[in-house]
Order: structure tokens, then C-alpha cells, then sequence
């Protein structure tokens, strides 16, 4: 472990890390020295990002082209990491769907079954499936994207801040079950920033105005390193993570 690679030699696991959040946040923690293993619904990106990740210095990347949907391939996949690790030291799950925004009432039973499958059940999975791997690190830390709308929901988001609330409902249950154990939950709401849900959800938004996911990656090093992120009682803002940063480079002289 050094300053430049203060993750190196840790096992990290990414969902989602075919795009967006998920890719940036792969990015970052290749960077930081850790092994990444990535998963995403699309081989093709997933190449792409390891040869982005090598381009920029860091660890070749594990690719796993897995649906979360999936649930025997999750388990396929803790198993495929303790044979090779033996262990897990990080995960981000930043997988999520939204899939057009509607009124509660106007919810296909379809697609309310496919949002329960890909943005709750695949958490539970993920949780069944690596918590005894995550156990096994001396200090796990297990990042769950989130979002506003799972505490402050509006019109038209019901069905996709219901599957956040229950997520963050569920990671702060389990957090409280391995509290002493080397793992810490985290839950984290990077705001608006530039993703396909974020387009899906305001098609007409000046994109350039958002953040871009390549900024939330140094705070996602950051928690995946940090000595105790504390219990998940409240939601970490990424807005107020990086405001506390200009503030601090502010005042340093």
C-alpha cells in the first residue's frame, strides 16, 4: 500500500460497471491499487473499461458479464471468489434500473417485478451471497448507491423510490447484524449526475450541468479505505462530501 495506491491488494467488487457510476467508480478503485472484479450486462463495455483501467496505471480488471437478475449467477460468482480470493474487501453496488416514470397506479405488474428484481432482490442476493467473503477482509466496506427520492419521494417515482427505500431499509438492517464484524455498510447518494437513469428520468436537462461520475469515484476510494465509516443511520451526500473538500482546500495554506 502507498500515498498513489492507498487500496493496493484488496479485492473490490463492482456492479453496474459496464456505464456510468458503476464504471467510474471501477475506474477509481483499479487506480487506487485495488483488483477490481466487474460486473455488467455488457461484455463489450466491460472490455472497454479494463482497457481503460490499464491505460490509466491500474490493476487489470475481472470482467463478469452477469444480469443481477441472475440470482444462481451471484451465488456462481462468491463462489468463483473465494476459490481465486478467499476473500472480498470492497463492494459498490451501483447497478440500478428506472425505466420510465409513471403514476403508482399506472405500473405494470411486469416491469414493478422487474424493478423489485433488479434494484432490491439483486441486493439481498449480493448480500446472501458475499457477506461471508466480505467477513473473511479485516476491514470490509460494503457501498450501496442510493437516491433523495427513497426518503423524499414525488409523483411518478413511486416504484423506483419504494425499491430504494427498501434497500436502504434492508443495508441498515444487515449492518446492524454485523456490527461486530470487520464489515461497515455504507449508503451513499451521489446526486444528480450524469447517467442514462438521470437521462431516462429528464431527457430535456442540460447534461453539462450534472456531475459527472468520474468525480463521485475519489469519494467511493475514499470510503472503500476509510478506518470506520460509522453505522448507516444517515444517507452520505456526495454534494456535501465535496463542498467539505473545497472548504478544507480553501482554508489550507
Amino acid at each position: 500500500m502507498t500515498e498513489a495506491q492507498p487500496l493496493a491488494g484488496r479485492v473490490a467488487l463492482v456492479t453496474g460497471a459496464s456505464r456510468g457510476l458503476g464504471r467510474a467508480a471501477a475506474l477509481g478503485l483499479s487506480a487506487a491499487g485495488a483488483h477490481v472484479i466487474a460486473v455488467g450486462r455488457t461484455q463489450g463495455a466491460l472490455e472497454d473499461l479494463d482497457d481503460e483501467a490499464r491505460a490509466l496505471g491500474g490493476e487489470r480488471v475481472t470482467l463478469v458479464p452477469l444480469d443481477l437478475t441472475n440470482g444462481a449467477g451471484i451465488d456462481e460468482l462468491g463462489q468463483a471468489i473465494f476459490q481465486r480470493h478467499r476473500r472480498l474487501d470492497v463492494l459498490v453496488h451501483a447497478a440500478a434500473m428506472l425505466s420510465q416514470l409513471r403514476p403508482v397506479a399506472h405500473v405494470p405488474p411486469e416491469l414493478w417485478e422487474k424493478m423489485v428484481a433488479t434494484n432490491v432482490t439483486s441486493a439481498y442476493r449480493l448480500i446472501r451471497s458475499l457477506e461471508s467473503l466480505l467477513r473473511a477482509s479485516p476491514s470490509a466496506r460494503a457501498i450501496f448507491l442510493t437516491d433523495s427520492q427513497a426518503a423524499r419521494p414525488r409523483a411518478f417515482w413511486g416504484a423506483y423510490a419504494a425499491s430504494k427505500a427498501a434497500v436502504e431499509a434492508m443495508v441498515r438492517a444487515w449492518a446492524d447484524e454485523v456490527d461486530n464484524t470487520p464489515i461497515r455498510a455504507v449508503l451513499l447518494d451521489p446526486g444528480a449526475v450524469r447517467t442514462k437513469l438521470r437521462a431516462e428520468a429528464f431527457p430535456g436537462e442540460d447534461k453539462d450541468a450534472l456531475t459527472n461520475p468520474a468525480e463521485v469515484a475519489p469519494m467511493i476510494v475514499a470510503l472503500a479505505g476509510e478506518a470506520d465509516p460509522g453505522p448507516p443511520d444517515k444517507v452520505l451526500s456526495f454534494i456535501s462530501w465535496r463542498s467539505e473538500r473545497r472548504v478544507f482546500a480553501t482554508e489550507t495554506p
